[in-house]
C-alpha cells in the first residue's frame, strides 16, 4: 500500500499568519486559516468576505477546512499565472500545469499583492493544518532553483522585473520586483504598442492608471528562452501592489472576491455585482463606483472585449480596508478580434457596443443601488474629454495606422450617445 504524504506551505500577510495550504500525493489541497486569524477581530483582511464578520463566519461554519483537487482554493489559484506563462513555469517545474499546489510554492514569494507562501518544513507543520485523515506523511518541499521567482495572472508573456537605471532585470526571490513587463505577443503584432496607446487615451478621459512606459527589448535582461516576434518595444507598468523600498501592497482581483476560477472570468459575475460590492465595501464607495463608471465607458469606446473578473482588482493599502485599484489591461481588442462587438460581462442585461446608452449606464446604477446623478457627471466629462482630445491624440501614437483605423471606424459605429467623430 503506497503511503499519502503531505507538504505544507505557510500563508503570511504582512508578517501576519493567516494559515496553511497543504498539497496532498492524491492530488488533494487543504486551505486552514491559522486559529488566531480567525479569532483576531483586527485580522490583516485577506479577502473582502473577511470584512463582514457574518459572511466570515459562515464560510467557517460550512466550508472550513477548504478542500480542493489539484486547483488551489480560488483565491490562491488565481494568484497564479495563466496560459503560455503557466506552461513555461510547469515545465521548469516538470509538474501538470493545472497541478497548482507545486506551482504556488515556487512562485510564493512574488505574488500579486501581499500575501508570501512560504514552504514549511515536514516537522513544522502544525497538527491543525494536517488535519485527521488518516495515516500521512509529513514530507519538505524540494523547489527547483527560483532565478525566475515571479506570479502575474495572465495569457500573455509578462515578467515581474526591477528597473536598474533603465535596464529591467527579473525579479530576485527576496526582493518582488516593481514593474510588470510584457513582451511582444506571438499571436497578436504589436499589442505593446496598442495597450500603451489604449491606457494614454484612459488617462485623459479620466481613468486612474499607474505608470506606464515603452520598454526596449535590448533593454530587458535574463529573459526566459521563449520565441518572440520581431519587434522593438515591450510594455511596462509599475506595480500598484508594490512600494518603495520593496514594500507590499496586498491587491485581489475579482475572481478572488466572487470566489471563482479563472476558467470562469467571463461567466461568473456581472458589473452590477462588482458596482454592488465596491458601493457598498470599499472605503471610498462613491469614487470608487463612478470611476468604475468611467472605466466601463471607456473600455467600450476603446472596443476593448476583455474587462473580465480578473481585469478589476481591489487594493488594501492600510492593510484592511478595500479600495479599487488603478486601471490596468485596456486593450483595443478589436483590432486583433474581426467582428467583435461585445465586453466581457453583462450590464444591464447587455454586452453589445453598439447598442450600449446613457439608459444601459442607468440601468446599472439603479440596479447596483448607486446614484445615477453623480455617475452621469463623471460619464459626460469622460465622454467630453475623449471627443475632445482622443482623436488628436490617438493620430499622434504609436499605435499602427491600421490599427488606429480599425478604432477610429469603431467610434463611429457606436450609439449616437457615445460616437465620436
Amino acid at each position: 500500500m503506497s503511503v499519502e504524504t503531505v507538504a505544507a506551505l505557510k500563508l503570511t500577510l504582512h508578517s501576519q499568519l493567516v494559515g496553511y495550504v497543504t498539497g496532498h500525493s492524491n492530488g488533494k489541497n487543504v486551505l486552514t486559516l491559522a486559529p488566531d486569524y480567525i479569532a483576531d477581530p483586527h485580522r490583516r483582511t485577506l479577502t473582502l468576505s473577511h470584512l463582514n464578520p457574518d459572511v466570515f463566519r459562515r464560510q467557517l461554519a460550512d466550508k472550513h477546512p477548504y478542500v480542493t483537487h489539484h486547483r488551489l482554493h480560488p483565491v490562491l489559484s488565481n494568484l497564479l499565472p495563466e496560459g503560455a506563462l503557466r506552461s513555461l513555469v510547469a515545465q521548469a517545474m516538470k509538474v501538470h500545469p493545472d497541478s497548482e499546489f507545486p506551482l504556488l510554492s515556487w512562485l510564493g514569494l512574488d505574488l500579486p499583492g501581499a500575501l508570501i507562501a512560504t514552504p514549511v518544513s515536514a516537522d513544522h507543520i502544525p497538527a491543525y493544518a494536517l488535519g485527521n485523515h488518516g495515516k500521512i506523511t509529513p514530507v519538505s518541499i524540494d523547489t527547483p532553483d527560483h532565478r525566475s521567482h515571479f506570479s502575474l495572472a495572465g495569457v500573455q508573456m509578462k515578467f515581474s522585473m526591477h528597473d536598474r537605471d533603465g535596464r529591467y532585470i527579473t525579479a530576485d526571490p527576496t526582493a518582488p520586483g516593481d514593474w510588470i513587463i510584457k513582451t511582444p505577443s506571438t499571436v497578436h503584432p504589436f499589442v505593446p504598442l496598442n495597450e500603451y496607446t489604449c491606457m494614454q487615451l484612459a488617462q485623459l478621459a479620466g481613468v486612474d492608471i499607474p505608470e506606464i512606459r515603452l520598454v526596449g527589448m535590448d533593454m530587458i535582461d535574463s529573459l526566459p528562452a521563449i520565441n518572440l516576434p520581431d519587434e522593438q518595444w515591450a510594455y511596462g507598468i509599475r506595480r500598484y501592489d508594490r512600494l518603495a523600498g520593496g514594500q507590499r501592497v496586498h491587491s485581489e482581483d475579482f475572481a478572488q472576491v466572487l470566489y471563482a476560477y479563472a476558467h470562469d472570468k467571463y461567466r461568473s459575475g456581472r458589473y452590477e455585482q462588482i458596482a454592488k460590492l465596491l458601493y457598498t465595501q470599499t472605503r471610498h464607495g462613491q469614487r470608487d463606483v463612478t470611476q468604475m463608471a468611467v472605466r466601463l465607458l471607456v473600455n467600450v469606446l476603446l472596443a476593448n472585449g476583455d474587462a473580465h473578473l480578473k481585469n478589476w482588482s481591489l487594493i488594501y493599502p492600510d492593510t484592511f480596508n478595500a479600495e479599487l485599484s488603478p486601471a490596468y489591461d485596456i486593450v483595443a481588442t478589436k483590432v486583433f478580434i474581426p467582428g467583435e462587438s461585445q465586453y466581457a460581462l453583462n450590464m444591464a442585461n447587455t454586452k453589445a457596443w453598439y447598442d450600449v446608452s446613457f439608459e444601459h449606464f442607468k440601468r446599472w446604477a439603479e440596479t447596483s443601488g448607486i446614484p445615477w446623478r453623480p455617475v452621469l457627471a463623471h460619464l459626460r466629462q469622460t465622454l467630453d474629454a475623449a471627443r475632445t482630445l482622443w482623436p488628436e491624440a490617438l493620430a499622434a501614437s504609436v499605435m499602427k495606422p491600421d490599427q488606429q483605423a480599425i478604432l477610429s471606424q469603431h467610434w463611429k459605429q457606436l450609439h449616437a450617445d457615445f460616437r465620436i467623430s
